[in-house]
């Protein structure tokens, strides 16, 4: 297995780490922002009003992109077992 061969898996598989996460850290944001301008508008400085909604819309953007973010998952091991005949020849 060539240099080239393990950098080509190494790119595989953190754009796969990016593309899985990406929708829960989005929306973990997207909701932390407004969270964050709720409070300073209405200057209520209280530490779980900031973490529960984010913790709440990481299970949900879970359940919705659960079944895209399997798929990623299996295309991507599925690629790494076609293709082990070549990663070690």
């Amino acid at each position: 297995m060539s240099q080239g061969e393990v950098l080509s898996i190494a790119q595989q598989a953190l754009r796969t780490i990016l593309m899985v996460s990406a929708p829960m850290l989005g929306f973990g944001l997207l909701v932390g922002l407004l969270v964050s301008i709720f409070q300073a508008t209405t200057q209520i400085q209280e530490a779980t009003l900031a973490f529960v909604p984010k913790i709440v819309a990481v299970l949900i953007s879970i359940l919705v992109f659960g079944p895209w973010i399997l798929n990623v998952l299996i295309g991507f091991t599925q690629n790494l077992f076609v293709n082990i005949n070549t990663y070690i020849n």
